[in-house]
This record gives C-alpha cells, sequence and structure tokens, in this order.
C-alpha cells in the first residue's frame, strides 16, 4: 500500500460538487494533496488496486456510477488494509434508509451537502478542520 500521507481522496462524480468541495477545502487553507475518483469502481482500485492509496480520510458521495457509494463503503470496511480508515460520506441524499445503512457500514461521519456555497465552505472547513487537524488516525498497518 502506497503511504500516502496526508491524502484527502474525494469520491465525487458530479464536477461542479468536485470543484466546489477543493475550492472550499483550498479557500480553509487545508492544503493536502486531494485525489479524486469519480465513480466507485475507480475508487475502489485507487484503495485495492496495485499502488492502493492510504489516505487521511475518504469524503464519499452515495449516488456514483458503476459502483455505487454504500457498496464503495461495504468493501472498504470488509478489508484489513481499509478498515480502519475515515470515512466521512458527503452528499446531497436526505434520504434516512441512506443515513442508516452508512452507519451500519461503519461510516464515521455522515454530512449532507448544504445547497449555499457559503454554507457548503463552512461545513467543508470544519470538516477539513476535524479530520485533517484534531483527529488523530489508527497507525498504518
Amino acid at each position: 500500500m502506497t503511504d500516502s500521507g496526508k491524502l484527502i481522496l474525494l469520491v465525487e462524480d458530479d464536477p461542479d460538487h468536485e470543484v466546489l468541495t477543493i475550492r472550499a477545502l483550498k479557500k480553509s487553507n487545508i492544503a493536502n494533496d486531494i485525489r479524486v475518483a469519480r465513480d466507485g469502481e475507480e475508487a475502489i482500485h485507487l484503495l485495492f488496486g496495485d499502488e492502493a492509496l492510504q489516505p487521511q480520510v475518504i469524503l464519499l458521495d452515495l449516488k456514483l456510477p458503476k459502483v455505487d457509494g454504500l457498496e464503495v463503503l461495504r468493501r472498504i470496511r470488509e478489508s484489513d488494509s481499509t478498515r480502519m480508515l475515515p470515512v466521512v460520506v458527503l452528499t446531497s441524499s436526505d434520504e434516512e434508509r441512506d443515513v442508516v445503512r452508512s452507519y451500519q457500514l461503519g461510516v464515521n461521519s455522515y454530512i449532507r451537502k448544504p445547497v449555499n456555497f457559503n454554507d457548503f465552505a463552512e461545513a467543508t472547513r470544519q470538516l477539513g478542520m476535524y479530520w485533517l487537524v484534531l483527529n488523530e488516525c489508527p497507525p498504518k498497518i
């Protein structure tokens, strides 16, 4: 597994949400490298392929093409190499069943994307501060 330092893996298929998330992180002075997977299949490849990433945190959308976010989360949690990685669902879904299923599968946090950019930027800033500055991650296996 590649030591990715404080890499953020953003799993997001909507180009506008991708740009907004990255812009909000940078505006908050979060200088971590950001790798983007634009569908669930790509995320699985980045986490389990030959050059598997070991990100500091995974920001995971649920509504993804090819393999949905809940399946990506299930695979992350069933593997010894990724089980303890922090995963934050960052989604526009307000369906209660998505929240419940995400927690059943072991998500660390579930955040609904605010519609307003300023609210989204503030939520992303707080998310970045907590998961990348304050949170103590488990040692890499």
